[in-house]
């Protein structure tokens, strides 16, 4: 597997799990996401965007990096187009690191239904703040490996037809879930997660704890 991580503009802290995902990873900077390869301690082959949100940042260390630069004014955010450079690289799986917070909102929407595309393309996608997860939940089985006591939410994104979740403290058995309910909000972890999807869009937003997920 070849894993990009494509470093974002929104809040990211470093933590084990963070690194972990970062170990073997090739990494990509979209923009402002350069603040965070110091603090990472990683060097990215390629820093892309249109390079209006650098701002106050010390460009200096990252001089080297080989630039693609576009027009402020593009069909494309910078994220987007890292994430699809990544995949004109060879990129298997993707992590979108500093996808969460940051100055814009509609920037970390966008991110959440971009990780939905990608998965739906058969590219496995994590969203990660460090602090926060986001998974991409398909349509059949998916495992997840968190600790018990793990808090997570499953965001819908569509009606949600055959929801299934079990190691929860509120399991759930082949549920409809309306478009904007909040019924798979709050939940945790109890045991082995385990997520059914017969039909629709979502996406599992969790607090990890101590090790990597994995999905399948």
């Amino acid at each position: 597997m070849c894993t990009f991580v494509i470093l974002l503009g929104g809040d990211l802290v470093r933590t084990p799990r963070l690194d972990a995902a970062l170990s073997g990873a090739r990494v990509i900077a979209a923009d402002s996401g350069i603040r965070h390869a110091t603090a990472l301690g990683v060097t990215p082959e390629l820093w892309i965007g249109d390079f209006d949100s650098i701002g106050e940042i010390d460009v200096e260390p990252h001089a080297d990096v080989p630039r693609e630069v576009y027009p402020e004014e593009k069909d494309s955010t910078d994220g987007e187009l890292a994430a699809e450079a990544a995949l004109a690289r060879g990129a298997t799986a993707l992590v979108l690191a500093g996808a969460f917070g940051g100055p814009r909102a509609d920037h970390a929407f966008l991110h959440m239904t971009a990780a939905i595309r990608l998965a739906e393309g058969g590219k496995p996608v994590v969203l990660t703040s460090g602090l926060e997860e986001g998974m991409p939940v398909m349509p059949g089985r998916s495992e997840f490996d968190y600790t018990d006591g793990t808090l997570f939410s499953i965001l819908a994104f569509s009606p949600l037809s055959g929801l299934s979740v079990s190691g929860a403290k509120w399991p759930l058995e082949n549920v409809e879930i309306a478009f904007g309910s909040s019924l798979t909000m709050s939940n945790e972890v109890r045991g082995k997660l385990r997520i059914t999807l017969r039909e629709g869009r979502a996406l599992l937003l969790a607090r990890p704890e101590t090790h990597l997920p994995s999905a399948g």
